[in-house]
């Protein structure tokens, strides 16, 4: 069966919709409890913006996610499509109620840090324990992995390189949620053109979320993701990149494996870059500095806006390599 291009734009645009619609409520909550980013060292920002992004992106997320869920549960929709879908929720429960669960993790322990500045031992902590249940759950890299124990350790090491790879990125707006709504974006297409449709559809909604945020945070920001965002945006694309099944025995294509590391290449790119220059400085690589690529770009001349658009261009054009 072709699974319907049409659901997976409905994905797209009931997230986008729903993010840009709850924004300016989780923005007032901000407000009102002080999750703030107050003006200070190396920000440019002179009045206190809301940490919004994360929840409002989460629940871009998980509504249309928990709708579609109901309906299709409840038998609301009646056609070879819903069916298809029912079975492979089914087929799939534990492992969507973990990536769901681990969504709510990240963003939690992201608001936490937004509040109460935790320690990195924490915050590392924290991370580590969300990704151990949700790769206990299944949602493993098990390519070439005979090891369950060594699946379990690589699973791991993965969701924190990319979690901390898109949290190092969150430094100019629009920067870190554009990269990861074209990472996302990507993932979608590869696993659409695979017929892997519900991984698909999930990059989908992730995408949609991220864009609905765009606006609200880009060129000029009203809300930031904070560490709740970009720890939730780290942890979707890592995800993403583990779900869908990119080498077929039937069907080989050797290079295919290396597609998460094409769509992800600028944020981990970033992130190598950082620590081992603050390594050989002898800075703590979790001491945030200006030697980010965005931060090189703007010195060579560009504004922060021209800078953001063509890091998401340069990302936009190595992950379509993916493709090939």
């Amino acid at each position: 069966m072709t699974f319907p291009s049409h659901l997976y734009l409905a994905a797209f645009v009931s997230a986008l919709a729903t993010t840009f619609a709850t924004l300016p409520f989780w923005r007032q909550w901000c407000l009102r409890i002080g999750l703030v980013d107050d003006p200070g060292h190396r920000k440019i920002h002179a009045t206190p913006v809301p940490l919004a992004g994360g929840l409002a992106v989460l629940t871009g997320l998980l509504v249309p996610l928990a709708t579609a869920v109901v309906l299709l549960k409840f038998n609301f929709i009646h056609s070879a499509n819903a069916e298809a879908l029912l079975y492979g929720l089914n087929k799939r429960a534990l492992q969507l109620a973990a990536i769901a669960f681990g969504a709510i993790g990240m963003t939690i322990l992201g608001v936490l840090d937004d509040k109460h500045e935790l320690r990195p031992l924490h915050k590392f902590i924290g991370q580590v324990l969300i990704a151990a249940l949700v790769a206990a759950a299944g949602v493993r890299i098990t390519l070439f992995v005979p090891s369950a124990v060594f699946s379990y350790v690589v699973t791991i090491l993965w969701l924190l390189t990319v979690i901390n790879a898109f949290n190092f990125m969150d430094n100019m707006n629009g920067l870190c949620a554009g990269l990861g709504a074209i990472g996302a974006a990507w993932f979608g297409v590869l696993a659409a053109i695979d017929g892997q449709y519900l991984v698909a559809l999930i990059a989908f909604l992730t995408c949609g979320s991220l864009v609905g945020f765009l606006p609200h945070n880009f060129p000029k920001a009203q809300a930031f993701l904070g560490d709740a965002g970009s720890h939730l945006v780290g942890y979707l694309l890592a995800v993403l990149a583990i779900l869908p099944h990119f080498y077929n025995k039937l069907d080989p294509r050797p290079w295919a494996v290396i597609s998460p590391l094409l769509v992800l290449a600028i944020p981990l790119a970033d992130l190598a870059w950082v620590v081992l220059l603050r390594w050989r400085t002898g800075k703590p690589f979790y001491i945030g500095d200006t030697n980010h690529l965005s931060h090189r770009l703007v010195r060579a001349g560009l504004t922060r806006a021209a800078a953001v658009m063509l890091i998401w261009l340069i990302a936009a054009v190595i992950g379509g390599i993916a493709l090939l």
